[in-house]
């Protein structure tokens, strides 16, 4: 649908490395070609009413986002990205490559092709890990990359949600913990609880934390939500609602299915909400990175076990569901393409969600993401049309996003 360009879409153009047509193109480098301009995201059809969304990690950083050095998601102890083999692959803590190379989560380009992507695979939107606010070790930098990533699910038109992380809260006292806890989430609650694309429940807006893990009573967590204006749709991990929950307070509202080979399904009706969990494996990189001993390792089984559990989900007639993961590349639980195995999981979610769409409109939203590399710097004709295509993808039209990519070919 057509529109005028407003300030909103003028400015994700802007993101996006490109300014906006009105559909008069006067600077005699757009080859002729009228381009409508700005065009609101259109929700995808699917014929699966679950929800799914991707936990997404917003923590890797380059040496043009970190002072010049590569993050430590990247590195860990013991790599060097700016070594490459013989394939002209850098040196990175994982034991997959992303088909894009190692890249920084604050990346607009890079965000807006993950959104894509995530777009055309039937995902609803991300479940973010967020560290809070305090300013110590790279937790500002996960804040801000996680404020960037927010406005590309915005752009493209899908959901969010927050995974908060009260291990950061370890070095504290238990009352400090209780007060920053209130700090992180009264930042959540004026930045992102009220946006339409929150993620809500029961009316409520969602709040999941991988845990508690520091925060460990019921009267602690009593306590941080009596600060907000309402509490939140608080959703626990498995197995830890003892921790927000007893007979006299009620704090959690459920539970959420974390890296689990064989999910067992039975009692989600004991919970008021239950998030269920698919992952394509696991196989981290801590030992051979220098971080400890690391973890069990389930096999991918070349995509078979990421279909299993997409099946036991499908049984149990789950209404949300989160796969674990995006991007965390130090676990080995990716569903981010990668020069190993492809689109593998993205194809496989297209069918589960019963989208209409295939394999070929992830393979030209990575043409795009090329050709955004390739013309970074060109101002003109390609940059106008990269950006054009970009609100083709949004508003699903990628056969008309396809056709301005081959006029840059």
């Amino acid at each position: 649908m057509k529109r005028i360009t407003s300030i909103c879409f003028l400015l994700a153009a802007l993101l996006t490395g490109g300014a906006c047509s009105n559909g008069n193109d006067d600077s005699g480098n757009g080859g002729g070609k009228e381009l409508p301009g700005a065009l609101d995201p259109v929700t995808v059809t699917k014929t699966n009413p679950m929800k799914v969304y991707a936990h997404y990690m917003p923590w890797f950083e380059t040496p043009a986002t970190n002072n010049d050095k590569w993050g430590q998601h990247w590195t860990m102890a013991t790599c060097n990205p700016d070594r490459q083999n013989s394939n002209g692959r850098r040196e990175i803590a994982a034991h997959y490559y992303p088909q894009i190379g190692p890249y920084a989560s604050s990346d607009a380009v890079v965000l807006n092709y993950h959104a894509l992507l995530m777009k055309y695979s039937g995902i609803d939107g991300v479940m973010i890990d967020w560290y809070g606010i305090q300013d110590k070790h790279d937790y500002a930098a996960n804040k801000r990359n996680t404020e960037e990533l927010v406005k590309a699910v915005e752009r493209v038109g899908l959901d969010f949600a927050i995974v908060y992380e009260d291990a950061t809260l370890s070095d504290l006292s238990d009352a400090g913990k209780v007060t920053q806890a209130q700090a992180d989430l009264k930042y959540l609650e004026s930045q992102f609880f009220k946006k339409s694309n929150y993620i809500r429940v029961n009316n409520q807006p969602l709040l999941m934390i991988f845990g508690p893990q520091q925060v460990n009573t019921p009267k602690d967590w009593t306590t941080i939500f009596s600060a907000l204006e309402a509490k939140p749709a608080f959703v626990v991990l498995n197995g830890f609602s003892g921790k927000a929950n007893n007979s006299l307070e009620q704090n959690a509202i459920g539970e959420f299915l974390w890296v689990n080979p064989a999910p067992n399904y039975s009692d989600t009706g004991n919970f008021g909400c239950y998030i269920g969990g698919a992952m394509p494996g696991f196989h981290d990189y801590y030992r051979e990175g220098g971080w400890g001993d690391g973890y069990t390792t389930y096999d991918a089984e070349n995509g078979v076990l990421f279909s299993r559990q997409l099946d036991a989900a499908r049984k149990a007639g789950l209404k949300y569901l989160q796969i674990s993961t995006w991007n965390d590349f130090g676990e080995g639980t990716t569903i981010e393409p990668t020069l190993e195995y492809g689109n593998r999981y993205l194809t496989a979610l297209q069918q589960f969600t019963g989208i209409s769409y295939q394999e070929k409109a992830l393979q030209e939203i990575y043409r795009w993401y090329t050709l955004k590399q390739k013309y970074a710097n060109d101002k003109d004709k390609a940059s106008k049309y990269l950006t054009q295509a970009f609100y083709y993808f949004i508003s699903l039209q990628p056969d008309k996003a396809g056709e301005l990519m081959d006029e840059l070919e």
